[in-house]
């Protein structure tokens, strides 16, 4: 992809009113631009001063001389910048009508607007960071707890990107010296390339792309959250259970059956541990057509759920709904929670013990908040048992990433295979060179110009 030579400029702070507002340009015109419309009180000219300094003045229509807002602007020469590029950042008051009058006399001084997430393919385009790194800026953004953040962080500083770029430099020397074998074969005093040396290579590469995808799991749980479903028939507790975590009366809870009709769905971070929580409609038999629409709803939730929080009654009995969604939740990560403790026992113990199969339980009422400090701590040790807290792990979070660590592992996989078979070695080195290029594609050093701008599309403005 050819590297961009126009100057680019957008708003790199959130919407609405604030502090602070963010007016960002990146390119050979930035300083001239903003030159252009700026005015300090002391005559001072932005291209005549040092790089990495900051300046008070105003920002200045150029047709009318009428100034337009207070600023301070920001001056930093390529490449010591974030694009490598000359980068200039216009700090003014926050709010919409200000920020946009700013944007709006940049771009007519000759700048273009950025697209989403220009400001971070230059920087990968002119070789600042390389694609995993440019993908973990948005993780960053997104991150919803410290872990995540702390995730994204060190994929920003490159701690993907220096695993990948070892294996692929172990898989290089590995083709570099079949490629000596075949055209060099009158040297002697050059080491051959035997099977089973060939075979010890793969065999190390393989094993050090499944360790990182044995982290996927985890890492994508921090990206993503975790998809975690509350079941349990009309009326035992659910959507009060919503409201104890995210810490507001998000869903309604009536003592009416079914007031929960639709699926509800809020991000809340339980010991560092993102749950995309999910409250279901209670699942019961119903003639109610706008009802029986949710329980559908709610059993195709529960299908792709990651985590199931089962509630039952305890003031009621087991009936064969509760029966029929233990065996719906047979092959599920799950946590049964017995609700209403603060009311009279009528739920038989022995046989929730027997159809929970061994699964935690945890007796609660979520009325008088009891129960859900060991309902947290049994999510947090489920998933992590604490591994998630070291902070030498690289944990791969990315689909993309995922998916092609995959796809390298399976011509690892079939290099040695084709060395079981005795297969000459410069045919099986076909698909070590596949997964060596394979790798490259996570870091960018092989990818389609196509991908790249569907990557980066995905970004916000102005990043």
């Amino acid at each position: 992809m050819p590297l961009e030579t126009d100057t680019i400029a957008a708003i790199s702070t959130a919407l609405g009113e604030g502090a602070i507002g963010i007016v960002r340009l990146s390119g050979p015109e930035s300083i001239d631009i903003a030159d252009s419309i700026f005015q300090s009180p002391v005559g001072k000219k932005l291209h005549s001063v040092q790089s990495h300094t900051i300046h008070y003045g105003f920002i200045v229509d150029k047709k009318t001389g009428k100034k337009i807002e207070e600023a301070m602007v920001t001056v930093m020469r390529g490449p010591k910048t974030f694009t490598r590029e000359d980068v200039v950042e216009i700090n003014c008051h926050g709010g919409l009508l200000s920020t946009n009058r700013v944007l709006e006399a940049v771009l007519e001084s000759g700048a273009r607007l950025a697209e989403p997430g220009e400001f971070t393919k230059r920087a990968f385009l002119n070789g600042r960071i390389d694609l995993a790194q440019a993908e973990a800026v948005m993780d960053l953004i997104r991150a919803k707890s410290e872990r995540a953040m702390n995730l994204a962080l060190g994929q920003m500083e490159g701690r993907l990107s220096k695993r990948i770029k070892r294996l692929r430099q172990e898989l290089l020397e590995v083709l570099a010296q079949v490629e000596v074998n075949i055209d060099y074969p009158e040297y002697d005093d050059v080491e051959e390339m035997t099977h089973q040396v060939f075979k010890e290579k793969a065999n190390y590469v393989k094993s050090e792309i499944k360790k990182l995808l044995e982290t996927a799991r985890g890492g994508k749980i921090l990206r993503e959250g975790l998809a975690t479903v509350i079941i349990g028939r009309p009326n035992v507790g659910k959507s009060s259970l919503l409201n104890s975590f995210v810490q507001e009366n998000k869903a309604i809870v009536t003592d009416i059956p079914g007031t929960t009709r639709d699926v509800i769905e809020e991000y809340v971070n339980i010991r560092g541990i993102p749950l995309r929580l999910l409250d279901t409609a209670g699942i019961r038999e119903t003639e109610d057509v706008v009802e029986k629409i949710g329980v559908e709803r709610s059993m195709k939730v529960l299908e792709e759920a990651d985590l199931i929080l089962f509630m039952l009654n305890y003031n009621e009995p087991l009936s064969e709904e509760d029966r029929r969604l233990f065996e719906k939740i047979i092959n599920k990560e799950a946590i049964i929670i017995i609700n209403k403790l603060d009311l009279p026992k009528r739920i038989d113990m022995e046989e929730v013990e027997r159809l929970a199969a061994g699964r935690k339980i945890i007796m609660a009422s979520i009325k008088e908040d009891q129960g859900i400090d060991e309902l947290e701590k049994a999510i947090g040790e489920m998933f992590f048992s604490g591994s998630i807290e070291s902070g030498d792990l690289t944990y791969v979070s990315n689909a993309r990433h995922i998916s092609l660590l995959n796809a390298a592992l399976k011509s690892i996989n079939d290099a040695l295979a084709g060395i079981e078979m005795g297969i000459p070695i410069d045919i099986v080195q076909i698909d070590m060179t596949k997964a060596w290029e394979t790798l490259g594609e996570i870091i960018g050093e092989r990818i389609h110009d196509e991908l790249i701008n569907q990557l980066f599309s995905q970004f916000c403005l102005g990043k």
